[in-house]
Order: C-alpha cells, then structure tokens, then sequence
C-alpha cells in the first residue's frame, strides 16, 4: 500500500513540473514569456523590457503576465 501512496505522490509532481514548463497556446498559436524570449534571443530581461518600450517587438499582457507569439519572434529575428 505504501508503494501506492509514493507512485501517487510521483505522478503529482510529474504533473505539477508539467504545468509550470507548459508554454500556453491560444488559437494554434505558441506563445513564450520572457524568459524564454530572453534566452531565445540571448538578451537580459532589461532589453527586452527596452524593446516593448521602444515598440520593437510586439508582446500581449495577459492578466498581468506578459507573452510573445513565437512567430513574431521567429519574424523579428
């Protein structure tokens, strides 16, 4: 029964560590949040905030949280 309880707790975290690294995906379309984005690019979180300033690159704000659409990315490269 113990074994039971330890698989059970397993597949919790499994599922737990899949939900934080899931990218979420509105309409078929893949979007990537700064983090990604900086290590994409290989810039520091302060360019990339400079470029949203600037209008450089184009982002959505999504209930506080900031996403690009990874085609954009892709276009901006």
């Amino acid at each position: 029964m113990v074994s039971f309880f330890t698989a059970l707790n397993e597949l919790s975290d499994t599922i737990q560590q899949a939900l934080q690294n899931r990218t979420p995906h509105l309409n078929g379309e893949k979007y990537l949040t700064n983090r990604e984005v900086c290590q994409l690019l290989r810039i520091s979180s302060r360019t990339l905030q400079n470029w949203r300033d600037t209008g450089k690159i184009q982002y959505i704000r999504l209930k506080g949280k900031i996403l690009y659409k990874e085609s954009e990315i892709f276009i901006f490269l």
